[in-house]
């Protein structure tokens, strides 16, 4: 494995873009999330000390071009914070709670990184306590939220939570999860991660100010809580680091000690054995920090940005950690699952059926469906036979559909994208779309059906 420093440039100004400074700049709590297949990195949030304050800005790194750019956001955003979650759920990004380093907060915001907008939606259910320093994940649908740091009702001292709550991102319902077994400590700077349908909450601090390094899982078929017995050149307790998973390894980097000593080192738990081991890494790495941001994103390289230092200083570069072709191939690796019904919404009706979208194990799914009408039959199968359903980009288009496009009504067809580099063409992830049967769609469908290669069975 090899460290490598990422040398910041500024993108050209482009479409919905404006240029600026080579990236986020000096900033700690932050979050950081790749997307479409780890092609782009968005950072949000975050403490810059170049404004000593809080910032509600989003900075995107594109791993093919190298380079930074600012998008031209629309919508009203989430107000200014640090230490809060941003959780990807296809090609948006869920902010949950934080601070803004007057009060916690408890709000929820959606960034579309399609369209760039930002939104508060409408939630129902028990909606968790203003907190910061907790965590979130996402296991299907679903998006998780454990622990963190709230404040008591008469804003007199810190409260530490270990509860559990889960919102459902198609139905924007919140819902406090009864778990089983024994649940963790109340903490918050810790981190959450996932592995097939488990979360994995590791390390942090408790109430009274220790710094943990356990591992705890809850299985979120069954609702229970274990702690993993590990082995091997165990972790140090640590707070305010950061975890990136590949498969079922789990790297940690970065953090801070019982007497505030900063780590630098990276380790490495397998989740299949329990065994921890201290990965020796060739080139110069990150300094020691906390309160950094991690992901994994093009090609199975992990990437951290920023942080604090041992000054209270924030840090504003940016690291790639190779992790070797081994581990790169696994980032690709893709396992189609079991036939299954899933809801769709309509997002849009034409004159000869309508635009559907959905979010299938985290990941957007957008198509077509067509109703007949009298000679249009070989005009739509012949679209849709050329039609290319990309999971994470949407509805993308041949050269060779353009003589069928020609015969459709294309005013109310979805904004499509292509891509034009090789790269991301290459790793995109395509499945062909399926012709319904020829029979009028009256009603607006409340499910379909996906097979394992991801075709539209009905």
């Amino acid at each position: 494995m090899k460290w490598e420093k990422v040398n910041l440039k500024v993108e050209a100004t482009g479409r919905g873009r404006r240029g600026g400074t080579a990236g986020p700049g000096n900033r700690w709590g932050h979050t950081c999330n790749a997307l479409k297949r780890g092609r782009f990195l968005y950072v949000f949030g975050g403490y810059g000390n170049q404004d000593d304050r809080q910032t509600n800005e989003v900075h995107v790194f594109d791993t093919v071009k190298q380079s930074w750019s600012k998008p031209m956001v629309k919508g009203t955003p989430p107000s200014p914070r640090d230490s809060h979650t941003c959780t990807t759920v296809g090609t948006s990004l869920y902010v949950f709670g934080g601070t803004d380093g007057r009060s916690v907060l408890q709000d929820l915001y959606i960034l579309d990184t399609v369209t760039n907008t930002w939104g508060k939606p409408k939630v129902n259910g028990e909606i968790p306590a203003p907190r910061e320093g907790h965590s979130a994940a996402l296991i299907g649908t679903n998006i998780f939220i454990f622990g963190g740091c709230g404040r008591s009702l008469d804003d007199e001292e810190d409260i530490y939570f270990n509860d559990l709550h889960m919102l459902d991102t198609v139905r924007l319902q919140w819902s406090k999860v009864d778990t089983k077994g024994k649940p963790p400590v109340p903490r918050d700077s810790h981190t959450c991660s996932t592995y097939e349908s488990k979360l994995i909450v590791l390390g942090g601090e408790d109430s009274s100010n220790s710094l943990l390094g356990d591992v705890q899982i809850l299985d979120t078929s069954t609702m229970e809580w274990r702690e993993l017995q590990t082995a091997g050149e165990v972790l140090t307790p640590r707070a305010g680091h950061a975890a990136v998973t590949i498969g079922k390894l789990i790297f940690v980097f970065g953090g801070f000690s019982d007497n505030r000593k900063l780590f630098s080192d990276l380790h490495m738990l397998d989740l299949g054995t329990g065994m921890w081991s201290k990965v020796a890494v060739d080139g110069k790495g990150p300094s020691p920090r906390f309160s950094l941001a991690g992901d994994c994103v093009m090609g199975g390289f992990l990437v951290f940005i920023g942080g604090c230092n041992d000054n209270l200083v924030a840090l504003d570069d940016m690291y790639y950690l190779d992790t070797g072709p081994s581990l790169r191939s696994s980032f690709y690796d893709f396992k189609p699952s079991e036939e299954r019904v899933f809801e769709a919404k309509i997002t849009n009706v034409f004159h000869y059926g309508y635009t559907i979208e959905s979010v299938v194990d985290g990941k957007p799914l957008r198509g077509l469906l067509f109703c007949y009408k009298p000679g249009f039959a070989n005009a739509a199968h012949a679209y849709l036979t050329k039609k290319k359903l990309d999971l994470n980009g949407g509805i993308s288009l041949t050269k060779q559909n353009q003589s069928a496009d020609s015969r459709l009504d294309k005013t109310n067809l979805p904004e499509t994208s292509a891509s034009t580099d090789s790269a991301s063409a290459h790793n995109a992830c395509y499945r062909e779309t399926q012709l319904m049967d020829p029979t009028c769609i009256t009603d607006h469908p409340q499910h379909l059906v996906v097979n394992a290669t991801g075709q539209l069975v009905s």
